[in-house]
């Protein structure tokens, strides 16, 4: 198996696919590997490059919310999930107001939940390709279970709200950065690790005969899970200092460059 994040990783800077990654990906589907792409996208902004590869065919997965649901794309199954308990979003969004911070989340398949606009939402809504809702108060309108929140601002804003949640929420939930701009907070001890573990229990796969390729804070603790951690060129110092192999950037097909040593000269 192979578990690819996908911005700064599987795509280049432009958010694109290139034609070689695809390529050997597909190859390496031809001999029985199984591609995972892992995100920090809702379902739908992953999709696409799901069929772009055809996932679908040879019985590729989808890790999407950062481990918050594990899809089989050739069946649709929804083969794992979880959603943040009840009573919390009053708390995220008051904290959110004090941090001036933008808030955010999902509905359904399709649909972007926020009162609030900033470069960061419109990045979201652009790359996943959402319907955008704008209710008067979003503590009234979400009555429904939501895999995750996320919070949008300038990177030094971010910086300063993280400690501030991590504190208010302490163990009862998950709260990381993904991006310098993006503060998750998920399902308490919900990240891409701990998906992925569920994920070769099911199909009986050790983590032995994993390889994890990813460039964030959101993408170290899967590094360190699998059997080989590949960081990427771009990644961060602290995804690098974990992972057993760096390879090269996201704009010099870096995933193609790890398939090609560790897939096929093995």
């Amino acid at each position: 198996m192979i578990v690819l994040d996908l911005d700064g990783t599987l795509t280049n800077s432009k958010k694109e696919v290139s034609k070689r990654n695809i390529e050997v990906l597909q190859k390496a589907m031809q001999m029985g590997i199984i591609v995972v792409l892992a995100s920090g996208r809702p379902t739908r902004g992953v999709m696409p490059i799901a069929e772009m590869l055809e996932l679908e065919k040879n019985n590729g997965c989808i890790l999407s919310f950062n481990g918050g649901r594990i899809i089989d794309v050739t069946t649709g199954e929804c083969l794992f999930q979880m959603d943040i308990p009840e009573g919390w979003l009053e708390k995220i969004y008051h904290l959110s107001r004090k941090c001036d911070v933008g808030l955010l989340t999902y509905e359904g398949f399709d649909k972007l939940i926020t009162e609030d606009d900033n470069p960061y939402i419109q990045l979201e809504l652009r790359i996943n390709q959402m319907q955008r809702v704008t209710p008067e108060s979003i503590t009234k309108y979400v009555t429904f279970p939501v895999p995750k929140y996320l919070l949008t601002g300038e990177p030094e804003v971010i910086e300063k709200a993280e400690p501030l949640f991590k504190q208010m929420l302490g163990e009862n939930l998950n709260v990381f950065r993904s991006d310098p701009y993006f503060l998750e907070i998920l399902p308490p001890k919900i990240d891409k690790a701990y998906c992925l573990e569920k994920l070769i229990e099911k199909l009986n796969i050790s983590k032995e005969e994993v390889i994890a390729c990813g460039d964030g804070y959101n993408d170290i603790n899967m590094i360190k899970f699998a059997g080989l951690g590949v960081a990427m060129e771009n990644a961060n110092d602290q995804a690098k200092a974990v992972a057993d192999y760096i390879t090269l950037s996201n704009d010099n097909d870096g995933i193609a460059h790890v398939v090609e040593e560790f897939i096929f000269k093995a």
